[in-house]
């Protein structure tokens, strides 16, 4: 596991989300944000004390709830303790120790994992402060006061996450390791091609325990790099809600692909491009992640001149904004092709980490100018300043005009196509931010 993984849990309404959002806020230096299955925000990369890690907010779990909502948020929370090395478990010092914090204490116990048990809302600290020592009776160490949003008694919460992480493994400062993640729907062949891949090769380093009971990640090493496996394949459990079992499948789908450098999107050949396929391949393009799209049981499909071609149309025509990402197809079951997906893996991990200079982007950006001229509206043309690349992983160019309004989204998608003419930049997405610029500021 790269990163240890924090859970903030507790019953409904003590505060988790405000508590979540200061910790990923401004004074603490954020990573990254990952999308999660609904509009809120479920995972985000932190730093303290030098440390990165990963915050999950869950929602408030009621526990004896037969109401079909609360049940999944305890689904929910279940699936996070699951995945942390470390629980907050944050409590009302307001409303005292109810029946809901005894069960949760109960069952977050069973969990055998570091507890930090945070008793929110202590705004007047020193009265609040008191009511503290009733916390004692849930046998889970000392309680830590705090107020959310006032950003009071934080910071020693934060200290004593840190001090319950485990020990840094090799692979969170080794830079050389590449993290690919296998997704896509159950039952397109995930295990299987890490079982190929595991089996045939016998270099491998060690096994790391995943962050999931059903997700392991493998530490892998052959003639073409060091890499870290990770198996997103999970057995679904029994649920009247159908939506749920997705949620939790996506769940842990999104936390591997936050994780991940590459991701191996893959699609049964048999059954071709799903709904469901195209939601999980969205996913990673949004990350901003290496992508490879992987078409497995291409040896059980029936073939005829021209079909590998008409094939790869259209899964792009199904996956439109995946146009940049290369195809293969393989065969886990019969190791066709399999170990090509190396080299492939290590040209789009480079093409996800490209720097372009500032000097040479331009050069390409007023290249592009010459051929097609911006846009223009109501009299008012667009004008392209320059441009210079802010991050990677992925590439992401700012370019500064003199009107937002006018950067129409075609011109921006052919200002990308440009950028990956000259460049490449096969497998990753790319990202344009626009700025305004006033031309007296040149």
């Amino acid at each position: 596991m790269s990163k240890p993984i924090v859970a903030i849990i507790g019953k409904p309404n003590v505060g988790k989300s405000t508590f979540f959002n200061y910790l990923v806020g401004s004074r603490v230096s954020i990573v990254q944000d990952t999308p999660g299955v609904t509009r809120d925000r479920i995972y985000a990369d932190t730093n303290w004390r030098g440390r990165n890690f990963t915050l999950i907010d869950t929602a408030g779990i009621e526990p004896d709830s037969e109401d079909i909502i609360l049940s999944q948020m305890r689904e929910q929370a279940n699936l996070a303790v699951s995945m942390a090395d470390v629980i907050v478990f944050l409590t009302d010092i307001r409303q005292g120790i109810t029946v809901a914090d005894q069960e949760i204490a109960v069952m977050l116990k069973k969990s055998g994992k570091p507890i930090v048990l945070v008793c929110n809302k202590a705004d007047n600290f020193e009265k609040d402060r008191e009511e503290i020592y009733e916390f004692y009776n849930l046998g889970l160490g000392d309680p830590y006061p705090i107020s959310a949003s006032n950003a009071i008694g934080i910071g020693d919460v934060l200290d004593k996450i840190y001090e319950s992480f485990p020990e840094k493994t090799q692979d969170e400062d080794e830079d050389d390791i590449i993290k690919v993640a296998v997704i896509g729907k159950p039952n397109v062949g995930k295990s299987s091609l890490i079982n190929k891949i595991l089996g045939e090769n016998r270099t491998i380093v060690s096994d790391i325990a995943g962050t999931t009971r059903d997700a392991i990640d493998s530490r892998f090493e052959n003639e073409k790099g060091k890499y870290i496996l990770i198996d997103t394949a999970g057995i679904r459990k029994k649920s009247k809600v159908k939506e749920s079992i997705e949620k939790f499948s996506i769940m842990r789908t999104l936390l591997a692909i936050e994780r991940a450098d590459v991701c191996l999107m893959m699609i049964d050949a048999l059954e071709g491009v799903t709904d469901q396929d195209a939601k999980i391949a969205g996913e990673a393009h949004e990350a901003g992640k290496g992508i490879i799209i992987v078409v497995n049981k291409w040896d059980e499909y029936e073939k005829e001149t021209g079909t590998l071609e008409k094939y790869k149309k259209d899964i792009y025509n199904k996956l439109s904004y995946l146009s940049y990402a290369p195809i293969i197809f393989i065969s886990a079951k019969t190791g066709q092709r399999v170990n090509k997906l190396f080299d492939m893996i290590n040209h789009v991990n480079e093409q996800n980490s490209m720097r372009v200079t500032t000097s040479v982007l331009n050069q390409v950006i007023n290249e592009a100018i010459a051929i097609v001229q911006p846009p223009t509206d109501k009299g008012k043309r667009l004008k392209i300043f320059y441009g210079t690349q802010a991050s990677t992983k992925p590439p992401t160019f700012v370019i500064f005009v003199n009107n937002k309004e006018l950067f129409h989204f075609s011109y921006e998608r052919y200002l990308v196509n440009q950028i990956r003419k000259e460049f490449g930049l096969e497998g990753t997405p790319v990202r344009i931010i626009v700025r305004e610029k006033n031309e007296k500021d040149i």
